[in-house]
């Protein structure tokens, strides 16, 4: 059963990481740094295995970054859901409701590490995070549209 709020995954990644006596360095890596994304989705402990490959590699820290889903991001997307006129296979904030049951939990946490030139990443996510980050692309490119449409109009 995959949980609903990464926190004490988190606190886990932290007594780890400490005990293999690692730094940690608050950071998340955005997607335009060139990265190498780790797959073992079968594996719910493979971020150990991560940890370790970073020791390997001999790297001096590993990044780390989560997301807590606040009352005020969800308000937000819940607003911007409402002002946009949204074409049927878009959703609308009646989709994003049930998100309200998750505010205060943690949905996203980043592991990485700098080898050679590339950022190694582990990300793990809860299902209702993977939604939320859908409803916010399914906005932006809404929103693209709207303003291309305005900007064809000039």
């Amino acid at each position: 059963m995959q949980p609903d709020n990464l926190h004490s995954l988190k606190d886990d990644m932290i007594a780890f990481i400490e005990g293999h006596g690692m730094k940690r360095l608050p950071g998340f890596v955005m997607e335009d740094v060139a990265s190498v994304l780790w797959e073992d989705e079968q594996n719910p402990d493979s971020w150990k295995d991560f940890v370790e490959m970073a020791k390997a590699a001999q790297a001096p820290f590993i990044t780390m970054s989560d997301i807590t889903l606040e009352k005020e991001d969800l308000q937000s997307l819940l607003e911007d859901l409402r002002d946009f006129n949204f074409p049927d296979d878009v959703p609308d904030s009646e989709d994003a409701e049930y998100l309200v049951n998750y505010v205060g939990k943690t949905g996203f946490v980043q592991l990485g590490f700098a080898h050679q030139g590339i950022m190694f990443l582990h990300e793990s996510s809860t299902e209702w995070y993977d939604r939320y980050q859908q409803l916010l692309e399914s906005l932006e490119s809404v929103g693209d549209i709207v303003i291309n449409d305005d900007a064809d109009e000039e």
